[in-house]
Parts: structure tokens; C-alpha cells; sequence
């Protein structure tokens, strides 16, 4: 296993984080717990989950896992706040210092820890300014509940602003953004990963196979499977976004992927994934299986190694300047757990 510096700070994370999105959703408590023990296993320490992951039943089931392999201490915990928690509250959600505060409380609870390593704002809320956000993390760290504090979806300028607030108010700032990352989406590599090398931030994939599309189980001119991710968000939020990873330029870029997996003897969502690790500006790359079986074929990403060449190959059908799908960053709080199929 790699490992890089998480962003500014010297605390060395593996080149893959496990992602617990699907864990007390779609992964059974048993499997999850397995999952985390290969992922240690295989040198994998850090771990990223969210309060409104299954509605706090993922936290539980990492909380568990750990306590049981006993090597709390030797893992960097990622969480997350800014979701609805509960459907009947209105003070349920939000980057606010009420929420904040209460949901890390919680989080701490279901994870059976003391701290939190990293404690990430979910989404960016236009009607919450950062400086109540930064303070109440600020607050987290110095009480010691939290080592360090992160975003996930942020564009680029609300990033850069919350570096100038927690300069200018004397506050901890910000050391990672999580966004969306691959190869049908480049846009971040305009100014967000720019930001992020300029100012020793960490990047943080999330959804490196595009929720399942680079992985080849869609194929051009077919159906989607009922069973899979991206059905179920054909309506919904996210349905805008999801139609265009069926678009003939996404299957060119498949096509591309597909190629280079046969060359290399691997599969397809290994090439994806190694792609999203090598380029820079990376530190660490979230995949989030649903099964062991996915796990194992995520972790091959390692031995995957793309050539010069390789990536002019890629660059000609998924060039960074025609991104097909949006960076999005709206506020998840309203979502149900009937619409919305996460990461």
C-alpha cells in the first residue's frame, strides 16, 4: 500500500479510503464488517463514512468493526454532517452550530470513539454563513473531539473563502475537500485541484467509477438493469445527472476503458480507478463497495499502472474542458432516504 500526506498536515493515508456509504443500506452488517477487516488487512487506513449513511446505522457498523479489531488508533476516521437526520424536525440538519454540535455528539456515540480525525461539511448551505461553521468546528477541535476539518462538494471559490475566514477570524481551517472525481467528469481539474495544490489541501475522490458506470455493466444501446445504482436515480434529484452518463460520448469513453483493461489484464473499474489515483493533485481515493467481491477487484486498482500513452488515449475521448456532468454542490438536507441513492 501508498500512502500520502493528508493535505498540509503529515499524517500519512493510504492511496484508497473505504468508503462505508452502502454499509447498513445495501451491505448487510456481517459483510461490512468483513469488508473492513480485509481493507486493514491490506494496509488500507482510512476510513470515511457519514451520520446520514443509512441514517447512522453506517457509523454504528464501523464503530463496531473497530472497537472489535481493536486498532482504533492505528486508522485516520472520516465522517461527515450537514444531512437530515430526522424527517419530523426541522433542526435536524444544516452547517449550523446547533446541528454541528449535536450531530457530533452522535457520531462520536455511534462510532465508540473519543474523536473524530476528520470531520467533514457534507455539502455548502448558502444560507449559513462559514464563519458560524468554522467556529463551531474550531470549537470541536480545541474541546478535542476533532483532529482536523473538511468539505465534500465544495466548489472551488467556498473553499478559497473558507480559507480567508478561518485566516482572517485566527480559526482552524479547512485541510481536505471530497468531490466527485472521474472520467466523465474532469471538472474540478479547472480550478479546484489548482486551489488545492496551491494551498496544501488533500482532494478526496468520491464515485471514481462514475456510481458504477465505468465498471462495464451498462452497455450501449441496452436497458439499465432494475438492480443497480443508477436505475433507481433515473428519476429523482439526480435524474439530470444520471441521464448523461448514458450519453454516446460516456460510452466512448467506456469503450477507451475497456480496451486499456483487456491490454492490461485487468477489469475496467480497476483502470478507472487507477486513472482517478494517478493524477495529480490526488491524495486518496474513496471507493465504496457493496461486496466483498467488489472490494477485492477495487483494492487490484493498485497493481494497475497507466502509461503516458495510455492517458492520451483516454484524454482524446474525456477531455477535461467538455465535462459532461455538472460539479454539483446543492444542499442534500431535504433528500429522503426513498430518493436519494447517495454516492
Amino acid at each position: 500500500m501508498e500512502y500520502q500526506s493528508l493535505g498540509r498536515t503529515g499524517v500519512p493515508v493510504s492511496k484508497i479510503c473505504l468508503g462505508c456509504m452502502n454499509f447498513g443500506w445495501k451491505t448487510a452488517e456481517a459483510e461490512a464488517v468483513t469488508i473492513i477487516e480485509r481493507a486493514l488487512e491490506r494496509g488500507i487506513n482510512f476510513v470515511d463514512t457519514a451520520n446520514v449513511y443509512a441514517r447512522g446505522e453506517s457509523e454504528k457498523i464501523v464503530g463496531k468493526a473497530l472497537k472489535r479489531d481493536g486498532k482504533r488508533e492505528r486508522i485516520v476516521l472520516a465522517t461527515k454532517v450537514h444531512g437530515r437526520m430526522d424527517e419530523e424536525d426541522v433542526l435536524a440538519a444544516g452547517n449550523n452550530r446547533r446541528h454541528i454540535i449535536a450531530q457530533c455528539e452522535a457520531s462520536l456515540k455511534r462510532l465508540q470513539t473519543d474523536y473524530i480525525d476528520l470531520y467533514q461539511i457534507h455539502r455548502p448551505r448558502s444560507d449559513t454563513p462559514i464563519d458560524e461553521t468554522l467556529r463551531a468546528l474550531d470549537d470541536l477541535i480545541r474541546a478535542g473531539k476533532v483532529r482536523y476539518i473538511g468539505t465534500s462538494t465544495f466548489p472551488a471559490w467556498r473553499v478559497l473563502e473558507s480559507l480567508w475566514v478561518a485566516k482572517e477570524l485566527g480559526l482552524n481551517r479547512f485541510i481536505s475537500e471530497q468531490p466527485p472525481y472521474h472520467l466523465l467528469d474532469r471538472s474540478i481539474e479547472r480550478e479546484l485541484v489548482p486551489l488545492a495544490q496551491t494551498y496544501g489541501l488533500a482532494i478526496l475522490p468520491w464515485s471514481p467509477l462514475a456510481r458504477g458506470f465505468l465498471t462495464g455493466k451498462y452497455r450501449r444501446g441496452e436497458a439499465i438493469p432494475g438492480d443497480t445504482r443508477l436505475d433507481g436515480d433515473m428519476t429523482g434529484p439526480f435524474q439530470k445527472r444520471t441521464q448523461q452518463h448514458f450519453s454516446e460520448r460516456a460510452y466512448d469513453v467506456l469503450a477507451v476503458v475497456e480496451a486499456l483493461a483487456a491490454e492490461k489484464n485487468c477489469t475496467p473499474s480497476q483502470v478507472a480507478l487507477a486513472w482517478v489515483m494517478q493524477r495529480p493533485g490526488i491524495t486518496s481515493a474513496i471507493i465504496g463497495p457493496r461486496s466483498l467481491a467488489q472490494f477485492e477487484d477495487n483494492v487490484g486498482a493498485l497493481d494497475v499502472q497507466l502509461t503516458a500513452a495510455d492517458n492520451g488515449r483516454v484524454d482524446q475521448v474525456a477531455e477535461p474542458e467538455l465535462a459532461i456532468v455538472p460539479y454539483y454542490h446543492g444542499s442534500m438536507i431535504d433528500f429522503k432516504p426513498s430518493q436519494f441513492n447517495w454516492q
